[in-house]
């Protein structure tokens, strides 16, 4: 599939440049508000090591291919960004399209630093070549349960679509709360309407719905729903995919949109460079940064600290995983070998259960920490 051109002056050809290629969903179907603030992260990092003095008196340059949340496009861009010549790439969003470029990268030999993908198993088989940032999803949401538990639910719905994320989030809370009490009502939104899906919640006597579903839709019809049916004004909604961090998620369903828990992957406080990171995103951004911009940011900076000691070479930029240990904007960056996930894993960053304040839904409560 073809790629559109990067944005200008984002390829140089005249060898000066260290380059990095950069996954990103900047259109749709993909989730183009996420797309957008990992790429404000990305580009703002990359900034600030050129004003730094680049990466051993070279400038570093991105290459910025759009994923749009398809796997064979990403998996088309990691060959083409292969052939360019990049040194390494980063970025992607969407879970089962990171899954494709890792599983491209590992072939090629092409180091990849994941910004935001959680997929435990982002590649078949243990990696030398990927890295990655976000917490795997079954850390977290592992967290998320026991919010859920600690809130008193044990009868949990999960309104679900079909792919192997969604799959894979339903199956870690079910193996999570069985064991402590929980039980979790599967609803096929493959099969249901929004308004069938607030009978299904009346007739299993659910204390919870989580929202295991693409964003805007079906999600946004789904809240709007539930929050209209009085059978329902005691149930809580969640979100562990955080869908409502963005914008959109609060111009869409203005107060519906508040009280719905998800995962944010931010610290309590941020440290002296998260707080300067943060005016800097909001200024690039024109508002509030999400942590997928932090995530943006932060894969620039591992990324430039294993460059400037490696150089461009790949294998090198591979070999150095085990090493870093670099300020981020949520914490010391450092990977490791994780039981269960196949890559090299930052374990972990700090996880938090938020909501959208009904008082004040531009305000985030924090719930629950883990």
């Amino acid at each position: 599939m073809s790629t559109p051109p990067s944005p200008p002056g984002a390829e140089r050809t005249d060898g000066s440049s260290v380059q990095i290629g950069a996954l990103v969903p900047l259109t749709r179907p993909g989730w183009v508000e996420a797309g957008r603030h990992l790429l404000a992260g990305l580009e703002l990092a990359v900034r600030e090591v050129n004003d730094a003095g680049g990466i051993v008196g070279r400038p570093l340059e991105l290459v910025v291919r759009d994923t749009a949340a398809d796997p064979q496009r990403a998996a088309a861009a990691v060959d083409e960004l292969a052939r360019l010549g990049v040194a390494a790439l980063a970025g992607e969003y969407h879970s089962v399209v990171a899954r494709a470029a890792a599983a491209r990268a590992d072939a090629l030999g092409l180091p990849f630093l994941c910004s935001s993908a959680v997929l435990d198993a982002l590649t078949e088989q243990p990696t030398e070549w990927v890295a990655r940032l976000a917490p795997a999803q079954s850390h977290g949401w592992q967290i998320y349960a026991d919010f859920l538990l600690s809130a008193g639910h044990s009868r949990i719905a999960v309104a679900a679509e079909s792919s192997v994320y969604w799959a894979s989030g339903a199956r870690i809370l079910r193996d999570y709360l069985a064991p402590r009490g929980g039980t979790v009502i599967e609803l096929d939104m493959r099969a249901l309407t929004p308004t069938a899906v607030c009978d299904e919640l009346v007739g299993n006597r659910a204390t919870a719905l989580l929202l295991l579903v693409g964003h805007p839709e079906p999600a946004a019809s789904i809240v709007k729903s539930v929050r209209r049916d009085q059978r329902l004004a005691e149930i809580m909604m969640g979100a562990p995919a955080g869908q409502p961090e963005f914008a959109e998620w609060a111009r869409l369903l203005g107060d519906d949109g508040a009280a719905i828990p998800f995962l944010r992957y931010l610290p309590e406080r941020l440290s002296p460079l998260g707080a300067r990171v943060e005016t800097a995103l909001r200024e690039r951004l024109g508002e509030a940064p999400s942590f997928v911009a932090f995530e943006g940011y932060d894969t620039v900076a591992a990324l430039a600290d294993v460059l400037r000691s490696q150089g461009a070479d790949r294998a090198g930029t591979a070999e150095s995983w085990p090493r870093v240990a670099v300020e981020g904007t949520r914490g010391q960056i450092q990977f490791s070998r994780t039981p269960g996930i196949s890559v090299w894993q930052w374990a972990w960053t700090p996880i938090q259960v938020v909501d959208r304040d009904p008082a004040e839904p531009d305000r985030f409560r924090i719930l629950y920490a883990g």
